[in-house]
């Protein structure tokens, strides 16, 4: 039996060590793990021949982070920028040499077109994801927004000709069921949904105090 013996440059044998990478989730985030999976029409019992629900979950989850909404909307030739209508102002009409292929403005709200029909989840259930096993506050659930890129304007007058609309990251933190609105909250550069203070929102931003 001989003891262990520490090399006398272990400091130097470690720096020289590489590791692959690691699946584990080493980024900060305000979002919780099962937010981000899909739901599947799959038994939680495997029969043969069939794949795992556990894979199939994490095979439509990765295809799913491959797909952009403003990417798919410019392959069918779509604006996303167009898709928010404006102030009509007919005395100043641009040119048809500039409008393309339509010479008024856009001014039917995109809610008309919406449909629910084909939904996997109700807004209940997308709002639900935000709850953690044993614990009280609803964290926000990750979406995508058409916003204008101007908060202080957009606020002001969303529908003005000067703002800019583009498909932004965004935390999802209420659902009003009666006017079918969602509460949502941009998030920061480090993908983030915190408030003035650098706190996590939670619970739909609703403080303790009310």
């Amino acid at each position: 039996v001989t003891k262990f013996r520490m090399p006398s440059r272990l400091g130097s044998l470690l720096d020289k060590q590489e590791v692959g990478p690691s699946t584990e989730t080493l980024a900060e985030s305000d979002f919780p793990v099962q937010s981000f999976k899909p739901k599947v029409q799959l038994p939680f019992e495997r029969l043969p021949g069939q794949n795992s629900r556990k894979i199939e979950v994490e095979r439509r989850r990765r295809l799913y982070l491959t797909f952009d909404i403003a990417e798919l909307l410019a392959s069918k030739g779509i604006d996303s920028n167009q898709l928010m209508p404006r102030h009509y102002d007919p005395d100043n009409l641009p040119p048809i040499e500039e409008t393309k292929d339509t010479v008024f403005p856009i001014y039917l709200p995109l809610k008309v077109f919406d449909n629910d029909e084909f939904d996997c989840r109700t807004p209940e259930e997308w709002i639900s994801l935000g709850l953690e096993p044993g614990s009280s506050d609803r964290k926000p659930v990750p979406g995508k927004a058409l916003l204008p890129t101007d908060d202080v304007l957009g606020h002001e007058d969303p529908k003005s000709q000067e703002l800019i609309y583009k498909w932004i990251d965004v935390g999802v933190l209420d659902y009003d069921k009666e006017r079918d609105l969602y509460l949502v909250h941009k998030t920061d550069k480090k993908g983030l949904v915190r408030d003035a203070e650098g706190r996590p929102i939670l619970n739909g931003g609703i403080t303790p105090e009310g």
